[in-house]
């Protein structure tokens, strides 16, 4: 399976699990210029920006590990971006990690406040 295809699996899986949990998803691969969020939720009064990270296996490492103190940075950038696009400036926010290991009955795991 193509690592993009893979990827876009991977977002409605992590927007279906939020779902679940009661999460109401706004945006699904929010892009902007500066970079992209995978998913963006209302989780009670936060806005929650969610990075997912996926792999197969572990071979290459946990997909936690991929998200590094750059990719936190570009990613506050474009969350701040959302925030002024779309009037939420001094909105309660918080940023949230999933990641999903395995194809087949795929392991998930999800850090609330994760950085």
């Amino acid at each position: 399976m193509q690592s993009n295809t893979y990827g876009k699996r991977s977002e409605i899986i992590a927007s279906d699990y939020l779902k679940k949990k009661g999460y109401k998803i706004l945006e699904v691969n929010y892009k902007t210029k500066v970079g992209e969020i995978d998913v963006i939720a209302k989780d009670k009064d936060y806005l929650v920006f969610v990075e997912v990270k996926s792999r197969l296996s572990q071979k290459f490492g946990h997909p936690l590990d991929a998200i590094d103190e750059k990719k936190q940075q570009k990613i506050h950038a474009v969350a701040s971006l959302y925030m002024v696009k779309h009037g939420k400036y001094g909105t309660n926010c918080r940023f949230d990690a999933i990641s999903i290991l395995g194809l087949e009955n795929p392991e998930i795991t999800h850090i609330i406040d994760a950085f």
